[in-house]
């Protein structure tokens, strides 16, 4: 048996089923962990979507913002994007038994019996591991309760960006899901950031600014003893300066390419975008 990790699908499911065939995935006896992101930008996110819920208790799948982003399209809060490449999935015959699966994902798995875990984003520094587990045990219960709409109609919006600001049920599940699925970079006292996605560099690391971005993981004092895989960050192209930090997102939806970790040995497999 062998653990298996992927970056952001985002519906090149070629690509996904061309990386399983290098390793001989076999969803007898190995597991798949999905690092969020399954649908959106890809050509096939039907096809990504059945794949992976059809591999049943193999597939181990956190959600990201695109999938996120996908319940909220299909429960008429948002409207689709064109260029998201949704429309034969909103449009498909078991679109809402796919829906009501995605939604019953968590934000966040442990790997295996490790003492590791797997986020869309990576870990709020604002939070301990523990706070993290609860925080994402809350969040998946109201995406799975049957006022799931209402909830995610509350995620939109940044505010609040610092944990100690939360006053309410609302601002508690919009925090967790944007630490969850879309920070990059904080600032220095910890605030969550939105906008920069770019790779991190000399010129927004000054320790002595409040103002100072600086990645996320640079901040966390979870991941010194807990190691952290996590997708949604392109830019990295898998490239991290912390020896506990596992980028997986490789933009293969942008032409790069596709990454998978095993995970017992740490060895990485590539597949080009097709």
């Amino acid at each position: 048996m062998a653990i298996y990790l992927v970056g952001d699908i985002q519906g090149c499911y070629h690509e996904l089923k061309a990386l399983l065939k290098q390793v001989s995935f076999n969803s007898d006896i190995d597991k798949l962990y999905v690092a969020g992101d399954l649908v959106a930008r890809g050509p096939d996110s039907l096809l990504t979507l059945r794949f992976i819920k059809s591999l049943k208790k193999s597939a181990k799948v956190v959600l990201g913002n695109h999938d996120l982003h996908l319940l909220a399209v299909y429960a008429g809060i948002k409207k689709e994007k064109k260029q998201d490449q949704l429309n034969a999935l909103l449009n498909a015959d078991d679109v809402e038994e796919l829906m009501d699966w995605l939604a019953q994902q968590p934000l966040l798995h442990q790997i295996g019996k490790d003492n590791a875990y797997m986020s869309h984003a990576g870990i709020s520094p604002q939070w301990t591991l523990s706070e993290a587990i609860a925080q994402a045990k809350f969040a998946q219960q109201k995406l799975s309760s049957n006022n799931r709409n209402t909830w995610l109609a509350s995620m939109y919006g940044e505010k609040p960006n610092n944990w100690q600001c939360v006053k309410s049920e609302e601002e508690q599940f919009r925090y967790t899901v944007n630490a969850f699925t879309r920070m990059r970079y904080c600032y220095s006292n910890g605030n969550l950031e939105f906008e920069n996605k770019s790779p991190p560099s000399t010129s927004n690391t000054n320790e002595d600014s409040d103002i100072a971005l600086h990645p996320w993981y640079e901040l966390s004092a979870t991941i010194d003893k807990t190691p952290w895989v996590f997708g949604h960050w392109a830019a990295l192209m898998g490239k991290c300066s912390h020896q506990n930090i596992y980028p997986l997102d490789t933009g293969c939806v942008w032409g790069n390419h596709l990454t998978l970790l095993r995970w017992h040995d740490k060895k990485l497999f590539t597949e080009a975008a097709h």
